[in-house]
C-alpha cells in the first residue's frame, strides 16, 4: 500500500506541475533593480526583460527601488509573494552585504532562491598621471614606502570597487586609505582630478579615460584579460596572485517560488545569454556571459558570500 500511494503521489506531483510551467507566466512579471537608475543593473535588467518578455510572451516590467547599499529593494522583494510574478536583480553588492550588514530584515539564502546568474564584468585599477608608477609593482612598492599616504576612492563601502580594493590590500599587504563616495561618478571624477589617488572602475568606463590619457591603467580584476582592454595584465599575472574580483549580476526570486518556474526562467534566461548577438554585443561592452543552473548559481553564490565575509573580517569593515 505504501508503495502505491508513494507513486501516487509522484503522479501528481508530475501531472500538477507540467500545467504551471506551460502557463507560467500569465500575468506580468516585476524585476526589482535595488540600484540607480542607468547604471549597469538596471540597464541589463531591461535587456533581460525584453528579452524575456519576446520568449514568455508576457510583460516584464523593472521596477527600480534603490537605496540603503540595495537594502531597500532586496527587502522589497524578499516580502513579495513566492509565484514567481516578483523577481529580484542583484549583484555582489548582496553577497557582501550578508557580512557587511548583519542585521539586515533579510537573509540572501534564507529569504530567496538561485534563479540564473547574467553576467561578469572585468574592474581596471587606475591612478592619477601624476601617481609615479608604470606597473602594478611599482605601485606596490610606492604604498609600501609611504604606508597610509596613497588612497583610492570607491563608490561606497561594500560596493564591488570598495571591496576590490580591500582585496587588493589584503592580498598585497598594503595600508591604502579608503575614501567613500556615494556614487562612483564622484569617486571617478576626484581620481581624474588627482585628489584622489586611484581606484578601481569598470573597464566599460574607465577604458575611454585610459586611451586618452586621463589615467594610467595598471592591471585589471579578471582570471584573464579583459577584451576591451588586452594589453593590461590582470592583477594576478602582473603580481598579486588569487586575485579576482568582478561585478556580477543574477536573477533571485522570493523563497518557496515553484520550482518548475524557476526552472522555465533559468532555461529562458540561458537561452538568451548563449545567443551569438548577444555574446558579441557583450564582448564590445567587456561583459562575459555567466551560463549555470539554479543549483550552481545558488553555490556560487555561498562561496561568494564566504570569500567576502573574509575581506569584510579581516579588513574591519564597517557599513556606513
Amino acid at each position: 500500500m505504501k508503495t502505491i500511494s508513494t507513486l501516487i503521489a509522484l503522479l501528481w506531483i508530475i501531472n500538477s506541475s507540467t500545467p504551471l510551467a506551460e502557463t507560467y507566466p500569465a500575468k506580468s512579471v516585476k524585476i526589482i533593480v535595488p540600484f540607480a537608475i542607468g547604471g549597469p543593473a538596471d540597464n541589463y535588467a531591461r535587456f533581460i526583460a525584453k528579452s524575456l518578455q519576446d520568449d514568455l510572451k508576457q510583460t516584464f516590467i523593472v521596477e527600480d527601488r534603490p537605496g540603503a547599499g540595495s537594502i531597500i529593494g532586496t527587502d522589497v522583494a524578499a516580502k513579495s509573494p513566492a509565484d514567481g510574478y516578483t523577481l529580484l536583480m542583484m549583484s555582489n553588492t548582496q553577497t557582501v552585504n550578508e557580512s557587511l550588514v548583519p542585521n539586515k530584515p533579510f537573509n540572501l539564502m534564507r529569504d530567496f532562491v538561485a534563479v540564473a546568474p547574467i553576467n561578469y564584468s572585468d574592474l581596471v585599477l587606475v591612478v592619477n598621471p601624476a601617481v609615479p608608477v608604470k606597473n602594478l609593482n611599482e605601485l606596490i612598492l610606492l604604498a609600501k614606502s609611504k604606508a597610509g599616504q596613497l588612497n583610492y576612492a570607491s563608490s561606497g563601502t561594500g560596493t564591488p570597487y570598495h571591496m576590490a580594493g580591500e582585496l587588493f590590500k589584503s592580498l598585497a599587504v598594503l595600508d591604502i586609505t579608503h575614501i567613500p563616495y556615494k556614487g562612483s561618478s564622484g569617486a571617478r571624477t576626484d581620481v581624474l582630478g588627482g585628489r584622489v589617488d586611484m581606484m578601481f572602475d569598470a573597464v566599460t568606463t574607465m577604458a575611454e579615460f585610459v586611451k586618452e590619457n586621463k589615467v594610467k591603467a595598471i592591471a585589471t580584476s579578471g582570471k584573464t584579460r579583459s577584451s576591451i582592454m588586452p594589453n593590461v595584465p590582470t592583477v594576478s599575472e602582473a603580481g598579486v596572485p588569487k586575485f579576482e574580483a568582478t561585478i556580477w549580476l543574477g536573477i533571485m526570486a522570493p523563497k518557496g517560488t515553484p520550482s518548475e518556474i524557476v526552472n522555465s526562467l533559468n532555461v529562458a534566461i540561458r537561452k538568451t545569454i548563449h545567443r551569438t548577438d548577444v555574446i558579441e554585443q557583450w564582448h564590445k561592452q567587456g561583459a562575459i556571459p555567466m551560463s549555470m543552473n539554479p543549483g550552481e548559481f545558488s553555490k556560487y553564490l555561498d562561496a561568494d558570500i564566504t570569500k567576502w565575509a573574509a575581506i569584510v573580517k579581516s579588513a574591519n569593515i564597517k557599513p556606513e
